[in-house]
């Protein structure tokens, strides 16, 4: 009635490389939530909780262009505090690593190929 079945079809009308973007989001954001967890470094869960809540976000269809954009320097900024604050790198570190350039990759295709003026649910004045 106010959005909500329009946010329902367009998730089942969600483009095969949105639900690879949604996969690679998902298993960056699981591997940082566990990696924090297990390594006692909040800092690390905390970004697996922001991917969870740009999901939550995307699947609210709440400007998706925007939440690409974002996405964009988001996970790439990982990468400097990556190797600033390991010492120790294992496999799961660099299968986390190559899962992001991908999805950075995913994003910036995403961003440039949707168009500006979406209708997803943008705030206005009136709500």
């Amino acid at each position: 009635m106010f959005g909500q079945d329009n946010s329902a079809s367009r998730i089942g009308s969600l483009t095969q490389l949105q639900w690879i973007a949604i996969a690679l989001v998902v298993i960056t954001g699981v591997l940082h939530v566990f990696a924090g967890v297990v390594e006692g470094r909040a800092p690390v869960a905390l970004a697996g909780v922001g991917y969870a809540g740009a999901l939550v976000l995307f699947f609210l269809d709440y400007r998706r262009r925007l939440l690409y954009l974002i996405g964009i320097p988001y996970t790439a900024v990982q990468f400097p505090l990556w190797i600033v604050a390991k010492s120790e790198y294992g496999i799961i570190d660099y299968v986390d690593k190559a899962v992001q350039v991908v999805l950075i990759l995913v994003l910036i295709y995403l961003y440039l190929n949707t168009p500006s003026e979406s209708t997803g649910n943008a705030a206005t004045a009136a709500d």
